[in-house]
């Protein structure tokens, strides 16, 4: 019964152009990718990575992993609370906190494996039954999964609504109170109104959950994000970054007040009940803090700009040559440009037509049918 269901949800999924499929990757990370193709290697110019500083294979940091691994060993051994947190481990939760004690004064970090794991831990955690979470449309999957995970009340607002976000923590009565969104939201690359939520959350005794995995490294002076990008300074916010997109390594953490930290290593299960991350992999992270918040980060992300304008204009010229299309490019000055159509049928071929062009791109799973390009700094 079970391969029969499963066969025709996939079915399903191939009838409306939905069914997921991997990639094979035989190069490392950067604009020039190649694909697995049979036994061919297919040439593709890759707009889908979030390798935004075109970090991932630098040199520098393959020497410092392998340093670690020479230093730290392969695996860690255990989970953090047993005997897998090292000394690579703790340097990097304290570099994590100088880079972005600017914004988040007073903060302690916790690393995590990954993104989705910390957002699930952090909402899971701090979601008991005398709270409430606020959480926009189209936060990241981590965050609706993490919610869903959560014993608190979770109120959804529509996309960038926080006339509606007021409205709801009017009416809130529970003492405890999380908005959640994103810093950048993924699919789409606009950023969330962050002063405006935060002055919502100061008048409400609320507190922010921000997930500024595509904000951290690209945007705000040093690349501290998209606090940074607003100028925005507060002991209210509960920061969840990632280290695999903008600091090219792997992993992600979330930085709080020391409270909220230590509330998470007591009671988060993801963190408790998992092996740590290779040290190796910390050690690594850590030097390419030191790149990312530096003046080779500057240019860094200067040279991401132009790169954001170059695409966008290209973008632009091509919906503007095919009107009958109805494509539309909203406006967005982050490394993620969408567009999109007004139907769901371009799908099924769009992806197809990218690839004949010899360029990847993201779709997005939600109607109506969108792409989104990223630009990076090393192409």
């Amino acid at each position: 019964m079970l391969i029969e269901h499963l066969s025709r949800q996939l079915r399903e999924r191939d009838a409306q152009a939905l069914r997921r499929r991997r990639r094979v990757l035989d190069s490392p990370c950067g604009p020039h990718a190649l694909i697995l193709d049979g036994a061919a290697r297919r040439p593709l110019l890759a707009f889908c990575s979030n390798d935004y500083l075109g970090l991932a294979a630098d040199e520098r940091l393959q020497a410092a992993l392998a340093q670690g691994a020479r230093r730290w060993g392969v695996g860690s051994g255990a989970s953090h609370l047993v005997c897998g947190h090292s000394r690579a481990h703790e340097d990097l939760e304290q570099v994590l906190a100088d880079w972005l004690a600017a914004c988040l004064p007073g903060a302690t970090a916790l690393a995590f494996g990954s993104g989705y794991m910390a957002n699930v831990a952090l909402l899971a955690a701090l979601g008991d039954a005398q709270a409430t979470l606020f959480t926009d449309k189209l936060n990241h999957a981590s965050l609706i999964d993490g919610a869903q995970l959560a014993r608190a009340e979770v109120r959804r607002y529509p996309h960038g609504r926080l006339d509606r976000l007021a409205a709801e923590l009017e009416a809130c009565a529970t003492p405890i109170k999380l908005v959640v969104t994103d810093g950048v939201f993924s699919m789409d690359g606009d950023l969330a109104a962050l002063p405006e939520i935060l002055a919502l959350a100061e008048r409400h005794d609320a507190w922010v959950v921000l997930d500024d995995a595509h904000g951290l490294g690209v945007l705000g002076a040093q690349g501290r994000g998209s606090l940074a990008h607003f100028g925005l300074a507060s002991e209210r916010v509960i920061l969840m970054g990632t280290l695999g997109k903008a600091v090219g390594v792997a992993g992600a953490f979330v930085c709080a007040h020391p409270v909220v930290i230590d509330g998470l290593v007591q009671a988060a299960r993801p963190y408790i009940y998992t092996t740590a991350a290779p040290p190796s992999l910390a050690h690594a992270t850590t030097c390419s803090i030191a790149l990312v918040r530096g003046a080779e980060g500057d240019a860094r992300r200067a040279r991401l700009c132009a790169r954001i304008e170059q695409l966008r204009t290209g973008l632009a010229a091509i919906v503007a040559e095919r009107p009958r299309l109805g494509w539309r490019l909203p406006e967005s000055r982050t490394p993620t440009s969408r567009w999109s159509s007004a139907t769901t049928r371009p799908r099924c071929g769009c992806r197809s037509g990218w690839r004949r062009a010899a360029c990847g791109s993201r779709r997005s799973a939600r109607p109506p049918c969108r792409r989104a390009a990223r630009a990076c700094a090393s192409r």
